[in-house]
């Protein structure tokens, strides 16, 4: 059997990229974007015991599928997935390539898969959640996202604009936003690397906490606050937004970390964060959603859910304001979207990737940095076509005198 041709069969004709197999057969054009090379029978293995998203992931992790090319050219692919239909003929075409009924054995998943276990997010599962994303490697992440160690969606003022550019713009608009001057108190939840807190004190005279729940993260933060000479005015905190209770603050911050909170808790984490805020405070939140939304959460056998963020919950823009307006106190006050910027991120964080690929997969794992190549090119992919988008909302607690403590027309922009 011609495995390519039947590859070509169940996902129709014209196809973007080139596509090889490990019997020596080949279709779609030799000048194509990208290759997408089927290396063993076990990559049908994985796809038929688990159809659809979860088995094809499985297959590139585990390096059973491999691309060499452009990986976006590949993930037209995924366009296809929903009209595929795998007939009796076309299963029996592959059962024979496996040698029958009985090779179709489930193998185990790679090692970078996660199943969480616990109530979900309770205090210990959203730990082992994050532990999961972010305790990877710092110098991964380093190789990834460049000197300013930033997981969240920079700010181009220009495509031109370079990544650390981009990045130091969007600390710029959130300072702006949350208003911040000399002396302002600031609370940054789940801070990653520190780059928020150093940013406020730095150029603002802030006086910054940093919070998350990542040990990995804390360590690396704090050696970071001492190397740029901001000990007095920036501390790092290993706590979970749950237990902080040093409040007032003037602002509070939560850049990319709202995903992690869930449905259930969206109440009171925004109560808890209001309750820490002063009368005339400004609270920003930074975080992704999604414009259509029936379940918030991943789905359980989801790509992403399973290697990427396990428990992540994605709402739509309204349902965050709605809960922060009608079930919390807050009044929000601007609203914003940045998703055309968050493709241009990922599309750097993917070319850092890919640049230094040799030394990122001897820091952590072939599969590892598989997982997040797939991840990082998806999620462009997404954002750029409206699928998933990202909304800074900036909110004050409502006061009885209804005095906001904004000026009228708020200008966050030169």
């Amino acid at each position: 059997m011609a495995l390519a041709r039947l590859v070509e069969e169940l996902l129709g004709p014209d196809l973007p990229v080139r596509i090889t197999a490990y019997d020596g057969s080949s279709v779609g054009p030799e000048d194509a974007p990208a290759t997408l090379s089927i290396q063993s029978p076990d990559a049908l293995r994985r796809v038929l015991t688990a159809p659809g998203e979860l088995g094809l992931a499985r297959a590139y992790v585990a390096g059973d599928v491999d691309i060499d090319g452009d990986i976006f050219a590949v993930l037209q692919l995924h366009e296809r997935f929903p009209s595929l239909r795998i007939s009796p003929s076309h299963m029996r075409r592959l059962l024979g390539e496996l040698g029958g009924w009985r090779q179709l054995r489930p193998l185990p998943p790679p090692p970078e898969e996660v199943k969480l276990q616990g109530r979900r997010h309770s205090l210990a599962r959203d730990r082992a959640a994050i532990s999961h994303h972010y305790d990877v490697s710092n110098r991964f992440y380093r190789m990834v996202l460049g000197p300013s160690l930033t997981y969240s969606c920079a700010v181009f003022r220009s495509p031109d604009d370079t990544l650390e550019e981009a990045q130091a713009n969007k600390y710029e608009l959130i300072c702006r936003k949350l208003g911040l001057e000399e002396g302002s108190r600031l609370l940054d939840v789940g801070c990653g690397w520190g780059g928020m807190a150093m940013h406020a004190a730095q150029y603002h005279g802030a006086r910054a906490v940093g919070v998350t729940i990542s040990r990995r993260q804390a360590e690396l933060a704090e050696k970071r606050v001492v190397e740029a000479g901001l000990s007095d005015r920036v501390q790092i905190r290993l706590q979970d937004y749950r237990e902080i209770d040093d409040g007032p603050y003037d602002a509070i911050s939560s850049i990319g970390m709202f995903e992690h909170v869930g449905r259930a808790k969206l109440a009171e984490y925004f109560d808890r964060l209001r309750r820490l805020l002063r009368p005339g405070g400004r609270l920003l939140n930074h975080g992704i959603t999604r414009p259509e939304v029936h379940d918030p959460r991943l789905p359980r056998r989801s790509f992403v859910n399973r290697y990427v963020f396990p428990d992540g919950e994605l709402h739509e823009v309204g349902t965050v304001i709605s809960v922060m307006q009608q079930e919390v106190g807050f009044e929000v006050r601007h609203s914003e979207t940045l998703r055309e910027h968050y493709a241009l991120t990922l599309r750097h964080w993917i070319a850092n990737l890919e640049r230094n690929w040799d030394a990122a997969v001897a820091e952590t794992s072939e599969g590892r940095a598989r997982v997040w190549r797939l991840y990082m090119a998806g999620a462009a992919h997404n954002f750029a076509l409206g699928h998933t988008q990202i909304h800074q909302v900036l909110a004050v607690p409502r006061v009885d005198d209804g005095v906001s403590g904004l000026p009228l027309r708020p200008r966050f922009e030169d």
